[in-house]
């Protein structure tokens, strides 16, 4: 893969939102994640409220007050609440479905304070790159120790910002030609020195799922910051896509078209595989011992082929809020197939929360 061309010392072009006000990237972005957050809310909300959850007797939920929380599900200031178990084991989906469903919607939580974050984050970056850049990582040792102690929701969103802030700010150093100027050599070694460092803390300090470090928030940081170094370091500045690429330029320009709309359903869509291949057990040819043990030793590959047509569906039916929220036209399946206007780069869209 090619880098641009020109002196190392040279900084790649600044996106266009580090040079627009401020508020207006704010909007831009809220506008652009907000609208197909609302559609999922207006799904998955009705579904936990009809499968018995009260919001006013959840004590996850902090008493009478608790219920204002549900105001995140349309401006996501906290992470979205669901119940933890919902349901028996025994019914169509299993009782932690909801947890499956909007468990992933913290990252809403945290994109929301980093967006909001970034002017900040970029003055403070241009004004001292290094501590601005390393800071995120020390915030996470700090936490790391245990010493200090924020509960709940607060305590959260701090380690969330502080585990992935340096990544963000990675992302900024790019941009600002920050990255360009370490010699690849150096920031690929010390990018590789901190990922085993994190590997070596998770080694002592494992979780309940052992080295999901998801669990290990230092480790995951430290793993996290060095993985997108070196990629950063090899990141290609393609004007279009490269002839071997060619052939998945529409998937590509699709999943890139509707990356918000398959984030937020897709593990809700991977819990609905289960009682959708349960019901394969009741085929005439599947009534055998023998074929019933290798659907069991082969369930997993299964809900990984049906996945796809179900984010196909829900792409077809909700991705078009997307176009909407990013004030085009609506479309039903966008792959890049549609009219350019001659002035447009050959590249796929831009992120749909950039």
């Amino acid at each position: 893969m090619s880098r641009t061309a020109g002196p190392p010392s040279a900084p790649p072009p600044v996106p266009r939102s580090l040079d627009r006000p401020a508020l207006s990237v704010i909007k831009g972005r809220l506008r652009r994640l907000l609208p197909p957050l609302w559609a999922f809310g207006a799904v998955l909300l009705p579904l936990m409220l009809l499968g018995g959850w009260n919001p006013l007797k959840d004590p996850d939920l902090g008493g009478t007050l608790g219920p204002a929380r549900l105001l995140d599900y349309v401006v996501p200031l906290g992470a979205p609440p669901y119940p933890a178990h919902l349901g028996s084991g025994s019914g169509l989906l299993e009782a932690a479905w909801p947890q499956d469903a909007a468990g992933p919607l913290w990252y809403l939580r945290a994109y929301l304070w980093f967006v909001v974050a970034s002017p900040l984050l970029l003055r403070a970056f241009r004004r001292a790159p290094w501590p601005t850049l390393l800071a995120p990582l020390a915030l996470t040792a700090v936490l790391a120790t245990g010493l200090p102690r924020i509960p709940g929701e607060t305590g959260e969103a701090v380690t969330d910002f502080a585990v992935y802030g340096g990544c963000w700010i990675l992302g900024i150093a790019h941009h600002e030609g920050f990255l360009a100027r370490v010699p690849r050599y150096l920031a690929v070694s010390a990018a590789a020195l901190l990922m085993a460092l994190g590997l070596w803390w998770a080694a002592g300090h494992q979780g309940p799922d052992g080295w999901d470090l998801n669990d290990i928030p230092l480790a995951q940081a430290a793993w996290s910051f060095g993985a997108v170094v070196i990629l950063l370091q090899y990141a290609p500045a393609w004007r279009e896509f490269p002839a071997r690429l060619c052939r998945w330029r529409k998937l590509i320009t699709l999943a890139n078209n509707r990356a918000v709309t398959v984030y937020l359903w897709h593990n809700l869509l991977i819990t609905a595989t289960v009682p959708l291949l349960d019901q394969a057990y009741d085929l005439p040819f599947l009534q055998s011992e023998g074929a019933a043990s290798l659907l069991d030793r082969t369930y997993g590959l299964w809900m990984s082929v049906l996945v796809w047509p179900l984010i196909a569906a829900v792409v077809l039916a909700f991705g078009w809020i997307e176009d909407l929220a990013a004030r085009r036209g609506p479309r039903l399946w966008p792959t890049g197939t549609e009219h350019r206007r001659p002035a447009e780069p050959a590249l796929s869209p831009p992120h749909p929360a950039a």
